[in-house]
C-alpha cells in the first residue's frame, strides 16, 4: 500500500457543547487553527478525542465534518476502537464510507486476548477495510500491549501500515522500527516527549495531543528534523516538553481543553466523570504556556 503516515498529527480533541453534543462550529475552529499550525494531518476521535463517549451517529458526524472542513489539504485518520472485533469493523466501515484516509485502532480493553488474539484481531479487521490502518499501542490506558513479534507478523499484512506506540517505553518503539525496517511499515510516537527520539532512532512522525495546543511548535520538531536541523528540532522538542509533562495537573483529557480555552478556543468540557482542573491546577497550566510563549 502506497499511502505513508508521516509528520505530526494531531490528536484532536472532540468540542462539547453545554449539552455535551458535539459542537460543530467549535470543531471547525479547531480544525483550521491545527492546519494553520502546519500540522501534517489531522486526527480525529481517538483517547484525545474522548471516542468512549460518542455513538456511532455523533461519530459518522464528527468525522463528515472533519473531512469536508480539511478538504483535503492534509490526510484525515479516524481512530476506531471497540473492545470487540466486529463492533470495531463496524466503526472502521463508518470511517471509510465518511472518506477518511486511513484508520488507527486502539487494542481492545478490559479484556485481556493473548498476542494470538491480538493478532487475529487486527487481520479480521484489514481483512473487512479497504482503509490503511495504523496500529495502536496504549498498554498504560488498555492494559493490553503488541508485542514486538506480533507487530512484525502484522506488518506483512498489505493494509496495516504502521503502529502509534503511546507506552511510554522508548525500547518497545524503538524495537518496533529496528524489527520492522525492511517492511513497508512505519512507527510513530505517541509520547509527545519522545517526539524527536523517534525521528532520529528511524520513526517516521507523532500523533501528539500537545499539537491541539501548540500545533507550530509540534510540527517544527518533524519539519526542522526533515530540513537537517537537528539542532532546531531539539531545541522544540525541550521547549514543549513542560506541556506534556503538565498533562499530570488533571484528568486527561481535561488539561487540553483548558489549555485551549486560555488560547481563545472554546471546545468545552470533557464527558463526565472527567471534571474541571482545580484554580490552582490551571494557575500551574497558566505558567506553563506563559513559559512557552504561548499566553
Amino acid at each position: 500500500m502506497s499511502f505513508v503516515p508521516k509528520g505530526v498529527l494531531p490528536a484532536m480533541v472532540t468540542p462539547f457543547d453545554k449539552e455535551g453534543k458535539i459542537n460543530e462550529k467549535a470543531l471547525i475552529k479547531l480544525i483550521n487553527h491545527l492546519l494553520d499550525g502546519g500540522v501534517h494531518g489531522i486526527f480525529a476521535v481517538g483517547t484525545t478525542g474522548e471516542f468512549y463517549g460518542l455513538s456511532h451517529e455523533e461519530y459518522r458526524r464528527l468525522l463528515q465534518i472533519t473531512v469536508d472542513e480539511v478538504k483535503g489539504r492534509v490526510p484525515v485518520y479516524a481512530g476506531a476502537t471497540s473492545i470487540v472485533t466486529k463492533d470495531t469493523v463496524g466503526l472502521v466501515n463508518i470511517a471509510e464510507e465518511c472518506k477518511v484516509d486511513a484508520v488507527s485502532v486502539l487494542t481492545p480493553m478490559f479484556i485481556s486476548p493473548n498476542q494470538d488474539q491480538v493478532y487475529g484481531h487486527y487481520k479480521t479487521i484489514a481483512e473487512n477495510t479497504r482503509l490503511p490502518i495504523l496500529l495502536y499501542n496504549n498498554s498504560p490506558k488498555t492494559g493490553v500491549s503488541i508485542s514486538v513479534k506480533t507487530a512484525e507478523k502484522l506488518a506483512d499484512i498489505d493494509n496495516i501500515i504502521g503502529i502509534k506506540d503511546s507506552s511510554g517505553d522508548f525500547t518497545l518503539t524503538s524495537e518496533y522500527i529496528r524489527t520492522t525496517q525492511q517492511k513497508d511499515f512505519h512507527v510513530l510516537a505517541g509520547r509527545d516527549t519522545l517526539i524527536y527520539a523517534t525521528l532520529c532512532y528511524g520513526g517516521s512522525g507523532a500523533i501528539a495531543a500537545c499539537a491541539n495546543i501548540a500545533p507550530r511548535l509540534c510540527a517544527d520538531i518533524y519539519d526542522k528534523f526533515i530540513a537537517g536541523d537537528l539542532d532546531g528540532a531539539l531545541k522544540a522538542q525541550y521547549k514543549l516538553a513542560p506541556l506534556r509533562i503538565g498533562f499530570t495537573l488533571g484528568t486527561f483529557p481535561t488539561v487540553i481543553k483548558e489549555a485551549l480555552e486560555l488560547i481563545g478556543i472554546d471546545v468545552g468540557s470533557c464527558l463526565e466523570p472527567v471534571g474541571a482542573m482545580k484554580p490552582e491546577e490551571k494557575e500551574e497550566l497558566k505558567k506553563i504556556l506563559i513559559n512557552m510563549g504561548i499566553l
